[in-house]
């Protein structure tokens, strides 16, 4: 699974402290999600209703080797 928090966020033209603002998930929390990648999933879910897209398109399953 890869996560795309990133990328969806620079579409939305949005920063970081404001998706913070808007989600109320710590500045440093997204830096780390959008450098490694993991987190919990009630983390995932307050991103995903502040960027109003569904988990599926927060997170990228990669295919199987």
């Amino acid at each position: 699974m890869r996560l795309v928090l990133k990328e969806i966020r620079l579409k939305q033209g949005l920063s970081v402290p404001a998706l913070s603002h808007m989600s109320d998930v710590p500045i440093r929390t997204i830096q780390d999600l959008e450098k490694r990648g993991d987190c919990k999933v009630s983390t995932l879910y307050k991103l995903a209703k502040a960027l109003n897209v569904t988990l599926d398109e927060l997170c990228i399953s990669e295919p199987r080797e």
